[in-house]
């Protein structure tokens, strides 16, 4: 198991969870808010959730409020306004801080990868996505006007589906 996949982080509910939850799936782990004016994204990314499933990808909502306050809401009001406004169903873990002292470990660790540009370090605002391999490495980052049906994104995602055993 990757160090990334040993890192504690608390789902929506409260519970204790880590990636290692997922191992053996590749994994779109984006920080998320539900009045940003990248909001919308919450509806491909529901889309790619269930298109991909089947073939062993997990889209992971981390609510954030880090970026002009857009993410204020409680876990269960995140919860209702993401299912009740795009039908999410993929999971969602607490509320992160993700740049800053003060962010989590998983994004501390997140944070070192470098997007397509080579460019590392702090997330630039709501919407980032780190896709994440099956063995727990993070394999392509995308800034958050990058829609999560974008084709480099499609492609990224193509490339680390796990490898159906035969």
């Amino acid at each position: 198991m990757s160090e990334l996949q040993t890192i504690t982080i608390n789902t929506l509910g409260g519970a204790p969870t880590t990636l290692g939850e997922y191992s053996g799936r590749t994994v779109l782990l984006v920080n998320v808010a539900s009045k940003c004016g990248l909001t919308p994204q919450y509806g491909a990314l529901e889309r790619l959730a269930q298109a991909y499933a089947h073939r062993g990808l997990t889209v992971i909502g981390v609510p954030c409020n880090q970026f002009g306050g857009q993410e204020p809401g409680t876990p269960s009001e995140i919860e209702t306004f993401c299912s009740t406004t795009y039908g999410v169903t993929f999971p969602l873990l607490e509320k992160t801080l993700v740049n800053g002292p003060q962010a989590h470990p998983l994004y501390r660790l997140l944070t070192q990868t470098p997007d397509a540009s080579g460019e590392a370090g702090d997330v630039q605002w709501n919407f980032e996505k780190f896709l994440i391999s099956p063995k727990g490495e993070v394999v392509a980052r995308f800034r958050p006007t990058t829609l999560p049906d974008a084709p480099e994104v499609l492609s990224a995602i193509e490339g680390a589906l796990p490898v159906p055993t035969l």
